[in-house]
């Protein structure tokens, strides 16, 4: 039994000397869900996986930014993949720094940008020598399969002001963010197409 749950606070408390995790839930259906939850639980040891919670990308605004990553590519002469694979260094807060073995470095970048096919936006830059004697830092980077809703926005900007440049007619700002706000929340999956 899975069920996802959100909370804008947590706190621990000791009931007939028993730790409980009490979860500040926000909004009818968000207690509704921890109601039936713990109502058909079966008594088994169960896991609970805790972290931030970020809205997920919307899928209209995902196709949009590759229908005009597509108008880009058809006017720049460029392939699609190569447009899209640009834009994910400029987003910001998209990748993390690690110090990688020298001999395992070329390793490490062929899987982080192939393995699952589907990363395609996932991208490696050599920085150089690491402060780790025989490492070398490695900047990787995540698709846009893992964006937040700040994140798409800034990739839908970027794509946007690109196509403008070229005389691509693109969305009104308005229709933009309309598109921008619906998220479809189910997950920040890293094996979705981006």
């Amino acid at each position: 039994m899975s069920v996802e749950i959100k909370f804008a606070s947590a706190s621990v408390a000791t009931i007939n000397n028993a730790e409980y995790l009490m979860l500040g839930l926000d909004g009818y259906e968000q207690k509704q869900k921890a109601r039936k939850f713990a109502a058909e639980m079966p008594e088994k040891p169960h896991v609970a996986e805790m972290k931030q919670y970020r809205e997920s990308r919307s899928k209209a605004a995902n196709s949009y930014a590759w229908l005009m990553m597509g108008k880009l590519a058809s006017v720049l002469n460029l392939p699609t993949l190569e447009i899209y694979r640009n834009y994910i260094v400029d987003i910001g807060d998209n990748f993390d720094i690690l110090s990688i073995r020298e001999d395992a470095v070329a390793g490490f970048i062929r899987r982080w940008e192939t393995v699952p096919s589907t990363k395609k936006g996932w991208v490696c830059s050599d920085l150089g020598e690491s402060q780790i004697y025989g490492n070398r830092d490695i900047q990787a980077f995540y698709g846009s399969s893992t964006y937040d809703t700040q994140q798409m926005s800034n990739l839908i900007e970027l794509i946007v002001q690109d196509c403008k440049i070229q005389g691509i007619e693109t969305k009104r700002q308005d229709e933009i963010d309309e598109m921008l706000r619906y998220w479809d929340g189910k997950q920040r999956a890293v094996n979705q197409q981006l």
